[in-house]
C-alpha cells in the first residue's frame, strides 16, 4: 500500500473539518427556523391577551359606572 503523502493528509483533515462544520450550520439553521416559528406563534398569543385584555377592561369600566 503506498503512503499517502502530506498534501493528500491535509486535504483529508480540511474536509473533515468543512463536512464538520457544515453539519453544525445546517442544526443552527434549522434550530434558528424553529426559534421563528415559536416566536411568531408567542406575539399571535401576545396579541390575542392584548384583544382579551381591552375588552375586559371595558367591561370593568362599564361596571363601576
Amino acid at each position: 500500500m503506498p503512503k499517502k503523502d502530506k498534501l493528500t493528509d491535509v486535504s483529508v483533515k480540511i474536509g473533515t473539518a468543512l463536512g464538520k462544520a457544515d453539519k453544525r450550520a445546517r442544526k443552527f439553521l434549522a434550530a434558528g427556523d424553529i426559534a421563528k416559528e415559536e416566536l411568531h406563534e408567542i406575539s399571535k398569543q401576545v396579541e390575542e391577551l392584548k384583544k382579551q385584555l381591552a375588552k375586559t377592561t371595558a367591561r370593568l369600566n362599564k361596571a363601576l359606572r
